[in-house]
């Protein structure tokens, strides 16, 4: 399966695997070719879905055929590009900056590892890009997808480990 993402304005998108288009946020640099670490851009392109990343406190293990991990309080993203870690999951508190994906406000209850930048890692060409939980509003991103909680939830079920997601201008 492919996930397709489409722009829908500025800053929000409609995804679609083929059961209709759903609502997405995108990021505030909307969607285009990235520029660099922390451009708020949404990478174009066709990307590998690596895995599912979950907060056990709060949800049960999402249905998937993508690798799972629970997530812990401590776990974070190297976005710091002088890392050997950059685009990779850490321990915090970790050397350098770093995310944090234990997050209080939900959006990262969820989160799709979108395989940019990974294979092989560029320095400074940006990291972070998920597939994760939407704000209520919709608002823009710092560059991933962001879907309604209960889209992200069936589309997980859906998908595997050749299944892509394709963003597009």
């Amino acid at each position: 399966m492919n996930l397709i993402v489409t722009p829908h304005g500025a800053h929000e998108a409609r995804l679609d695997w083929g059961e209709g288009p759903r609502r997405a946020a995108i990021g505030r640099g909307g969607i285009g070719g990235k520029r660099g670490e922390g451009d708020g851009i949404t990478p174009v392109g066709t990307f590998a879905l690596r895995r599912l990343l979950y907060r056990p406190d709060r949800l049960a293990a999402a249905q998937t055929g993508l690798p799972v991990l629970a997530l812990s309080p401590d776990d974070g993203w190297c976005d710091a590009p002088v890392d050997p870690a950059y685009n990779t999951l850490v321990k915090r508190p970790y050397r350098v900056s770093s995310e944090a994906l234990w997050r209080a406000d939900g959006l990262y209850d969820l989160i799709v590892v979108i395989g940019f930048n990974d294979d092989p890692v560029v320095r400074g060409k940006g990291s972070a890009i998920f597939l994760h939980v939407a704000r209520p509003t919709y608002s823009p991103t710092a560059g991933c997808v962001a879907l309604a909680q209960a889209d992200l939830t069936e589309v997980l079920a859906l998908l595997g480990l050749d299944d892509t997601i394709t963003i597009r201008l």
